[in-house]
């Protein structure tokens, strides 16, 4: 089979198709003939030699996927055959992708799969942090960073159907202005406009009750002066570095809450749990159309190298995906 790999780190020109043989799964495991792999920042990091990749995990590119079964372990319910999308423990970008059983996720037939490769990452990403740890709840104000990302696309439409008020950055007119077509109900071009006076505006002063953060950095100090009291902030990502200055005095006196995380070293068990609440929760919302594909660009395969320039240009709205079949 075809797989996407990076003997050693470098720019996108370090990738190269290899030609391996193809994986057995073991018990509590699937094998998934792919058909779309997302992509996403973390395979940037890890083709730079800057991603801190577990040692247990596969080194071929790729941590989603979406396609058909094609062959189970011993004594799991799934049938070759059966359309499904999941997180893998790397290896994505390839013909064939091993997935644990657990973290599978059925595919109804309204959802197709360019938008369900797009689904894993950003899906799991949002319900654990928006939904869980920062208990985002109907009519609060929630601001998202990269409000045009795939995480950001997705995110969006989860908090309107949650019934939250949403307000975003991003970086460029165009980008607010599809934001808004999402259901964004505040865009914030972050270039010409400072966001927390953007955000004082529009809650008069109040300040949002949860933020959704991907840049970290100096983010972090204009998040807080953001935030409302009893705001809840959700570090996902540190686009904008992982050093930080700022004044505490808000977070004692308002009592604000900063919590982060990242999916990738959670538990097996831990993955297989949110994937469950994005079955149950998510799936039905995007196959009701209720949540649009955040699909902005497919490549095949074979321009993987094309498809990691563009999501380092930040050129793009909405996910990058690779068609595989």
């Amino acid at each position: 089979m075809r797989a996407v790999r990076c003997p050693a780190p470098g720019g996108p020109e370090a990738m190269v198709i290899q030609r391996l043989p193809l994986p057995a799964p073991a018990a509590g495991q699937v094998l998934i003939k792919v058909h779309v792999a997302g992509v996403n920042r973390p395979d940037i990091s890890q083709r730079r030699g800057t991603y801190p990749v577990p040692p247990d995990a596969n080194p071929t590119l790729g941590l989603e996927v979406a396609g058909t079964v094609e062959a189970v372990g011993d004594g799991l319910g799934l049938k070759p055959g059966q359309r499904v999308c999941s997180l893998v423990h790397g290896g994505g970008y390839a013909d064939y992708a091993i997935a644990e059983a657990d973290q599978i996720i059925a595919l109804p037939d309204e959802i197709d799969f360019i938008t369900a490769a797009a689904l894993p990452e950003v899906a799991m990403t949002v319900e654990y942090n928006l939904v869980e740890r920062a208990a985002l709840k109907r009519h609060e104000w929630v601001l998202i960073h990269g409000g045009s990302s795939g995480i950001g696309s997705h995110a969006i439409q989860r908090a309107k159907a949650m019934g939250a008020k949403v307000a975003v950055t991003a970086g460029s007119d165009e980008k607010c202005a599809y934001c808004q077509t999402l259901g964004a109900d505040v865009a914030i071009n972050y270039r010409s406009v400072d966001f927390v006076e953007g955000i004082s505006e529009a809650t008069r002063g109040r300040g949002v009750d949860v933020v959704l953060d991907m840049v970290g950095g100096d983010y972090i100090d204009r998040n807080l002066k953001a935030m409302a009291a009893d705001g809840r902030c959700a570090i996902i990502s540190l686009q904008g570095g992982r050093k930080i200055s700022a004044d505490l005095e808000p977070l004692l006196r308002r009592r604000l809450t900063l919590v982060g995380s990242t999916l990738r070293p959670l538990s097996k068990a831990e993955k297989a749990r949110i994937a469950k609440l994005v079955s149950h929760d998510v799936l039905p919302l995007v196959a009701n159309n209720h949540i649009r594909s955040s699909v902005g660009k497919t490549f095949p395969l074979e321009k993987v190298e094309a498809a990691h320039r563009l999501l380092e240009s930040g050129a793009t709205m909405g996910k990058i995906v690779l068609t595989v079949v």
